[in-house]
């Protein structure tokens, strides 16, 4: 098992202490630090600045906003920031939802897979360097070919011969389909709220997108990096306590109350009732009852809360279901040293 550090994105003001972080996780031998986006920061410049202190982490994103870019930007970002790492980068992308892509980018969110899989072959096509890059669109055609058009436009290659012709490429997937093209077209799968109760239907999904004519991994080389809440502790109630007001927001306040892909995965989880319970709450504005309706056993679907001998037992648990690289969010150095240790 490996680990990642999760940095995600800042809140009002930046962290203070993410420096000394990613210093940890390179001494202490995390595999990978990842940054994400919102409607805030942004997760590429955060991703070069710390990336600049390490010389052995990989440096993903997890997840950036494919509408926030065009594809060619992004192939851009990505061919540039792996240049400057040697050859470390990870590209992680996600579709984000609705709200955000309609209402902070004002783009349209229609057929998000197939935007993904021509993204994703546009970023493909810029790496690889063999022709001018051109797409038949619909959603990204190449040259601009709109009512709008000059009719100037040119297929173009990039200036800068990359790196590698063949970055990886990670999709934050949360519904089946999803989940089904990142196995068919992506190099690695995201996921944020993660059970290996339920390893057995997601490896069913993943299965159909690795039986896919042309997809580009087996199960034995994909990479699978789950977000995984690990909270070493002798007090797991208290920690209970501290987690739920986080899902509380992903699982009612997210989205619009009829639209919001992370409570549809804890409806297939199995949790229906307190997603409508949680929601019903937090839209009416009573987000500390929301928090706490939410029951231990919710928490400990896709977290790990616990002394060292539970943790450890529960991370061969995560391992046995697939999971290769386990993304946590300690607060300190002493937590990266501890997890570290558990890894070994």
């Amino acid at each position: 098992m490996k680990l990642g550090l999760q940095l995600g994105y800042w809140g009002a003001q930046p962290p203070h202490n993410h420096a000394e972080l990613v210093d940890a996780a390179e001494t202490f031998g995390f595999d990978t630090v990842f940054t994400a986006e919102a409607w805030g920061s942004d997760a590429y410049v955060p991703l070069a600045w710390w990336g600049s202190r390490t010389e052995r982490l990989r440096l993903g994103t997890s997840v950036i906003q494919m509408s926030a870019r065009t594809p060619t930007a992004c192939a851009m970002a990505a061919l540039t920031l792996d240049h400057l790492s040697g050859g470390r980068h990870i590209v992680g992308l996600g579709v984000s939802g609705p709200q955000v892509v309609e209402g902070w980018y004002g783009q349209s969110f229609a057929k998000p897979l197939a935007r993904t899989r021509e993204y994703i072959d546009i970023m493909r096509q810029v790496w690889a360097r063999q022709a001018p890059v051109t797409s038949d669109g619909p959603h990204y055609p190449l040259p601009y070919a709109g009512e709008k058009a000059t009719g100037l436009g040119k297929p173009l290659k990039p200036i800068v011969h990359p790196l590698r012709a063949d970055l990886p490429v990670f999709l934050g997937a949360e519904g089946p389909k999803n989940i089904a093209l990142a196995a068919e077209i992506a190099d690695g799968w995201l996921p944020l709220f993660y059970t290996p109760r339920m390893a057995d239907t997601y490896n069913s999904w993943l299965d159909e997108g690795f039986a896919r004519p042309g997809a580009r991994h087996t199960r034995e080389t994909f990479e699978i990096c789950a977000t995984a809440q690990i909270v070493l502790t002798d007090d797991p109630a208290a920690a209970y306590a501290a987690i739920k007001p986080f899902l509380a927001l992903y699982m009612g306040g997210m989205g619009s109350e009829d639209t919001n892909f992370h409570a549809e995965v804890y409806r297939r989880m199995g949790y229906a009732e307190v997603v409508d319970e949680v929601t019903a709450l937090f839209r009416a504005g009573r987000k500390d009852e929301a928090a706490q309706i939410i029951p231990d056993a919710v928490v400990d679907d896709s977290a790990i809360v616990g002394d060292e001998a539970h943790v450890r037992e529960q991370i061969k648990v995560w391992e046995e279901a697939g999971v290769t690289t386990m993304l946590v969010t300690p607060g300190s150095v002493q937590e990266i040293q501890q997890l570290a240790k558990l890894v070994e």
